[in-house]
């Protein structure tokens, strides 16, 4: 290759895979890959922490 020639623009001609729309995006802060029932001690203690953790922000949130 030469100077002044490059392949910046090449990877612009391939077809992207299609995403999905972020409008159809559901964010609910929940992990859906997890199952309580293979759940150890540490799992159980940060689902604790969370839950500890989401009502210190709630009443931050209520102060404001």
């Amino acid at each position: 290759m030469t100077r002044g020639q490059s392949k910046k623009g090449a990877d612009k001609t391939k077809s992207r895979l299609p995403q999905t729309p972020k409008k159809d995006i559901v964010e609910d802060g929940q992990d859906v890959e997890f199952s309580q029932e293979f759940a150890d001690q540490d799992d159980l203690k940060a689902q604790q922490r969370e839950k500890e953790a989401d009502q210190r922000a709630a009443q931050r949130n209520q102060q404001q």
